[in-house]
């Protein structure tokens, strides 16, 4: 620093030599652009829209932090430990979880990212001065609304009370306090009212990937489980299924419908996602483009964590009917491996859930013949895994990142939502009708009332959303983390404590926040 500073002092002082006039100094900006000026106009946010989606995307694309998609899977009751990597590692072992955890900073820092972003559009939508119409300024605003309620909806559910910024900050701040979980969900609600009012409907957005209403009521019907307010979750996912404009993938479509798989495992395959290319259960889809600029905020770490590491392991190599290249950050529980499908479940085919390796290395002597792998090897290089996240480009064999889109909201979860919220009124009947819609076009058993239980609802969303949900925060929600850890995942639960169910807030935060006291969760 010392050196800089040097340097910049020489520098001025030569240029002084060239000029006598003070005024030489001076700043002259031929253009002004910062948030305040630029979100005015409708080019301004049509910016400002694409740079906020690409801070959401983040939330499950980011590459310096490989093992971070691991915290959301990892000491749930679906999945264990694969090949360590520091972020993930408190995760399945809570007692060495603590304040000072890296994990919990970048997601906690890239909540208020998405916020701050909010709040800047936000600001701008809603100035008097700004050349738009009323149709555009609702617009607009109802989009960043929507993910203002999403990143506060995804801290409240894993922190608890949180501090509430509701608008730009345009000074330092260091007093912060956290606000009371009612005042927070009636913010979250008050965004969702409003974006649920003012988005358009799914067919009617601007681009591909854009925020629709359905999303709105697919993510209000989630924040409604959360706050207990289950007849209201009810009806925004009601309202996604009576609105006809979704269904369930019931039959073969897309880039290989005439190779061998299933309906299932066609959602899921790469240029199959998105609902122009067939997948009619689409409802939010962060879309992904390979070696185009802007086509990634980042090198998305999916496949690394899900796609064990085969190509490790002696007489194999990297193929695309094995996924591609991952590094198994992660292993499915052996209570999903061994306990949770019944055989005839489509989603437990071997499109879907791939458990035998076979030596496909032609220069092996053991080409062609069924890996039986050593001990050592199943801790991730030779285990059973979704193929949700398989991706291979042929350019990128070595896999630094995946390209492949984002399927967040997908009407199979509606289902779920509403399944649930069923069954917490007391709708037995509406649960198990619900769910028997999903197991219909799985092939599996289907269930009646006498079935109905929160877990087992808990259970039908492994089944169904395996590799796609974040299941920590799903656990969280429903009260349940604690409960399934220590009864489903017997390698991982001597360690959790009850306070576990909530994440530590960044001590950074609470020591930069010298002004007020920003109180740490009980148990950190």
């Amino acid at each position: 620093m010392k050196k800089l500073i040097f340097l910049s002092f020489i520098a001025v002082t030569a240029l002084s030599l060239y000029s006598c006039k003070k005024s030489f100094l001076d700043e002259k900006s031929d253009s002004n652009y910062s948030p305040a000026s630029t979100f005015k106009n409708v080019a301004g946010l049509e910016a400002g829209i694409a740079g906020l989606q690409a801070s959401v995307r983040e939330q499950y694309t980011m590459q310096v932090t490989q093992s971070l998609l691991c915290i959301f899977q990892v000491g749930t009751d679906v999945a264990i430990g694969g090949q360590e990597n520091g972020e993930s590692i408190p995760y399945h072992n809570y007692s060495i979880l603590g304040s000072q955890d890296a994990a919990a900073v970048s997601y906690w820092t890239w909540a208020y990212k998405v916020i701050t972003n909010s709040n800047e559009i936000l600001r701008g939508s809603s100035d008097p001065t700004a050349v738009l119409t009323e149709a555009q300024r609702k617009l607009y605003t109802a989009e960043a609304r929507f993910y203002r309620a999403y990143a506060y909806n995804f801290l409240v559910t894993l922190w608890g009370e949180v501090p509430l910024i509701d608008k730009p900050l345009d000074a330092p701040k260091t007093d912060f306090t956290r606000t009371p979980l009612a005042d927070l969900n009636k913010f979250i609600n008050d965004d969702l009212i409003y974006a649920t009012a003012n988005l358009p409907a799914i067919d009617a957005v601007s681009k591909p990937g854009r925020i629709s209403k359905e999303a709105a009521q697919q993510l209000f019907s989630e924040v409604y489980l959360r706050q207990g307010k289950n007849d209201l979750a009810e009806q925004q996912s009601q309202a996604i299924i009576s609105s006809n404009k979704f269904s369930l993938v019931e039959a073969r479509y897309g880039v290989k419908k005439a190779e061998a798989g299933d309906a299932f495992a066609d959602m899921f395959i790469y240029g199959n996602q998105r609902r122009r290319q067939g997948n009619t259960e689409a409802i939010w889809v962060q879309e992904l483009e390979y070696n185009i600029a802007g086509g990634a905020s980042s090198l998305d770490q999916h496949r690394r964590v899900w796609v064990p590491f085969y190509s490790n392991v002696a007489g194999m190599v990297i193929c695309d009917s094995l996924g591609g290249r991952g590094i198994g950050r992660l292993r499915l529980s052996p209570w999903v491996i061994k306990n949770l499908y019944k055989t005839a479940d489509m989603r437990n085919s071997k499109y879907n859930l791939h458990r035998e390796f076979y030596y496909n290395d032609p220069k092996s002597a053991n080409f062609g013949k069924k890996v039986v792998p050593a001990a050592a090897d199943t801790l991730y290089k030779i285990v059973p895994f979704t193929t949700k996240w398989n991706h291979f480009i042929d350019t990128d064999v070595t896999g630094n990142g995946s390209f492949k889109d984002l399927i967040m909201m997908r009407l199979g979860e509606t289902y779920l939502l509403l399944a649930e919220a069923q069954f917490k009124q007391g709708n037995l009947n509406g649960a198990a009708a619900s769910i028997n819609k999903l197991r219909t076009r799985a092939n599996a058993a289907q269930v009646t009332a006498a079935d109905i239980t929160l877990d087992f609802i808990l259970d039908e969303r492994v089944r169904e959303l395996i590799g796609e949900e974040n299941r920590r925060m799903t656990l969280v929600r429903t009260g349940t983390l604690l409960s399934r850890v220590q009864k489903l995942n017997f390698l991982e639960n001597s360690t959790i404590k009850p306070f576990n169910m909530l994440l530590p807030i960044p001590q950074t935060e609470i020591n930069l926040n010298k002004d007020a006291v920003l109180t740490q969760n009980p148990g950190y």
